[in-house]
């Protein structure tokens, strides 16, 4: 009986180890950027979006001396996530500057959407619409759960594209779910100490 006891506890503990072991790995694979977006070391893709003002914008009218950081996100509009993330990039968008980095984030809202979102937040950056996802699929970020008949077709994985001042992706990092975004205090510590 005694025997049957502890091999029913040990039992019960490597089970346990083996759950948590599971449950790790499961978090640790959704906290780890995902292989999509542009090819590191190559030019990056153009850009295919308008300002609020609904004009067409471009890469070298964004970037600043050293280069561009882009946010993707999903919406400024019904995305709790994309709101948090775009305020932190706004608190982080002087020392960004300072830098030598020009500053934009990119979704497939409406322009009506970007501008009352920089309005109320007094965004300091320009949001861009890319409401005909040619950039989202140029990037080739385009969110895979939704087919083109969707209502959400088009929303890029969540994610950050640096691009130096000769138009060359030197950063990306991008996370199939929601909620894990990059956080800008540790790009602006990777980009002040030269990657």
């Amino acid at each position: 009986m005694k025997n049957i006891k502890n091999l029913s506890l040990k039992k019960n503990i490597v089970i346990s180890i083996f759950s948590l072991l599971l449950l790790l790995a499961n978090n640790a694979s959704a906290n780890t950027s995902i292989d999509v977006g542009p090819t590191l070391g190559k030019k990056a893709p153009i850009i295919s979006v308008i300002n609020t003002l609904k004009q067409p914008v471009n890469i070298k009218q964004l970037r600043g001396d050293k280069g561009l950081i882009i946010l993707f996100f999903r919406s400024a509009d019904w995305c709790p996530f994309c709101k948090k993330h775009l305020i932190e990039l706004n608190n982080h968008a002087e020392q960004f500057t300072k830098l030598g980095y020009g500053l934009a984030a990119i979704s497939n809202d409406s322009t009506d959407i970007l501008k009352t979102f920089t309005e109320q937040k007094n965004i300091r950056y320009p949001l861009l619409s890319d409401q005909k996802v040619q950039t989202m699929l140029a990037y080739d970020i385009v969110n895979a759960e939704y087919a083109a008949d969707n209502e959400h077709y088009g929303i890029p994985y969540p994610g950050v594209v640096v691009i130096d001042n000769k138009g060359n992706v030197i950063h990306k990092h991008f996370f199939k779910g929601y909620k894990k975004r990059v956080k800008f205090a540790d790009l602006y510590l990777q980009l002040n100490g030269g990657m």
